[in-house]
């Protein structure tokens, strides 16, 4: 069971980092952000990427907080993920 729930943690940290990925090259075609997909992307990865534009202000048209957050999510990924493992060895599931 243990197994499972790290799948399934580290399945929604896949899924996020593919939809910021998806937003970011969104980006790239004007009408992408109009379209129902588009909306409901930016609505999910908006205020984890917000939160990384207040501290990296873009360089003239180049915004390079996303590519920070997307490692950002990977670090913490990581330890997120080691730190339910060793919860769930101690627990004992």
């Amino acid at each position: 069971m243990g197994a499972n729930i790290l799948q399934i943690v580290h399945y929604v940290f896949e899924v996020y980092y593919w939809l910021i990925l998806i937003a970011i090259f969104g980006s790239w075609f004007p009408r992408f952000h109009e379209s129902k997909v588009g909306i409901w992307i930016r609505k999910l990865v908006e205020p984890y990427l917000g939160f990384f534009r207040k501290f990296i202000p873009p360089l003239g048209p180049i915004d390079f907080s996303p590519i920070i957050a997307l490692l950002a999510l990977r670090y913490v990924g990581v330890f997120a993920l080691e730190g339910l493992r060793q919860s769930l060895n101690v627990i004992g599931i």
